[in-house]
């Protein structure tokens, strides 16, 4: 019997678990209100989350390594759902911090474990499938998690969603305890082994690009409720539309993103998209008081953002093929850092700005991302010729 449904299961909660991560972005300004505190405070609930995940998960899964893994992900779900339980018992906005750190390294260890169970599921000629799906899953819940949280926040209160995702999270332990099989722990990964491959400057000019191409995003995107409402002058029930046709143009963007990849390789897919994103949120800086305008261009930004996911994983997972599970996890990583830099810079220019500059501001990061990458593809080209030139020089040598 084949083990690809229980991958998809896998996939399915890893988008429960990183939901709680991105939701809070669509409710912002629900949890500014009724916690007492500025629009710009709020959004370091995600900067906490990305930086609580970026550190503490390599620590927490080298010190966990050796545990049996079904029991790791039992263990992981029954932490997140204690943390969004504390999110609805406890008000406040400094018990809410302490819940987006219980919440992120619980998601960190969860979504990684899974990556390995996965893999163990599979047949060895499929194992990049399957972390593909369980990626897929994930990343899904930073698309449409937003909408998501916008839509439940409307209709119900904004304390309901954790509630949900509790209920939901421990449907979750159940499915896996029932479904997914006992696998041993393994030798833990040393965090110089992991750190050792940015000394590669390819490898590390490569995250760089994922680095700034998230900043830029998050940047706008942490405050896009916010920005919606106040400089758009959108109703609520329209950000909500707003957001969905967001997530919508995400998956459509992802999908050809990897389309592209294949047909076009993967330079021009990163790059030009990369332009693309960086052109979107120039024009909703220029437009952000036209909701008639705002709409296809939420839609063009959404697009082009995530045209670039695929490529970049794919990109980074041919830098070092034989240490893809590594890459996978620095690439995570460093986009959860992007995350919470982004967030606290948007929070800095909400601050002594205004909410219309955060698109300037995250236009200028996803060009330098843009550049970056241009400029590594440019130098690995040049490279490689003048290493076949020296190659055909060699032969020709050798044959005189």
């Amino acid at each position: 019997m084949s083990n690809a449904w229980k991958i998809y299961m896998l996939a399915v909660v890893s988008f429960l678990v990183g939901t709680s991560e991105f939701i809070i972005a669509g409710i912002l300004d629900k949890i500014a209100e009724d916690t007492g505190v500025s629009v710009s405070a709020a959004g370091q609930l995600i900067t906490v989350f990305s930086l609580a995940y970026a550190f503490g998960t390599p620590i927490l899964m080298a010190a966990t390594a050796r545990m049996e893994r079904r029991k790791l992900l039992l263990f992981s779900l029954g932490i997140f759902v204690i943390g969004n339980g504390i999110a609805v018992a406890l008000p406040g906005f400094g018990v809410l911090i302490g819940s987006r750190i219980i919440l992120a390294l619980s998601t960190g260890v969860f979504v990684v474990t899974a990556l390995t169970v996965a893999s163990k599921l599979a047949p060895p000629e499929k194992q990049g499938s399957a972390i593909a799906t369980l990626v897929m899953g994930f990343s899904t819940s930073l698309i449409i998690g937003v909408p998501l949280g916008r839509v439940v926040a409307s209709a119900y209160d904004w304390i309901t969603i954790f509630a949900g995702i509790g209920i939901l999270g421990l449907l979750a332990m159940l499915a896996i305890f029932f479904v997914i099989p006992r696998s041993d722990g393994e030798e833990p990964v040393p965090l110089r082994k992991q750190l050792a491959l940015l000394k590669e400057p390819r490898i590390a000019v490569a995250l760089a690009v994922t680095f700034f191409w998230i900043l830029g995003y998050a940047i706008t995107y942490t405050y896009i409720s916010p920005y919606l409402l106040t400089v758009t002058g959108m109703s609520s029930k329209e950000v909500s539309i707003g957001l969905f046709a967001f997530g919508i143009a995400s998956l459509i963007g992802s999908k050809v993103g990897g389309f592209s990849t294949d047909k076009w390789g993967v330079s021009r897919t990163l790059v030009g998209g990369m332009l693309f994103h960086t052109v979107a949120l120039i024009l909703l800086s220029l437009s952000g008081q036209s909701p008639a305008l705002v709409f296809p261009l939420l839609m063009l930004w959404a697009f082009s953002a995530w045209s670039s996911g695929p490529t970049q994983q794919y990109h980074l997972m041919t830098l070092a093929p034989e240490a893809s599970g590594i890459m996978l996890s620095l690439n995570t990583s460093v986009l959860q850092l992007a995350m919470a830099a982004g967030a606290g810079v948007g929070g800095i220019v909400v601050e002594q700005a205004s909410l219309n500059a955060t698109s300037w501001i995250g236009a200028a990061a996803v060009a330098i991302a843009a550049v970056t990458a241009a400029a590594s593809f440019r130098f690995s080209r040049s490279r490689s010729i003048s290493l076949s030139k020296a190659k055909e020089r060699e032969l020709q040598e050798v044959g005189a």
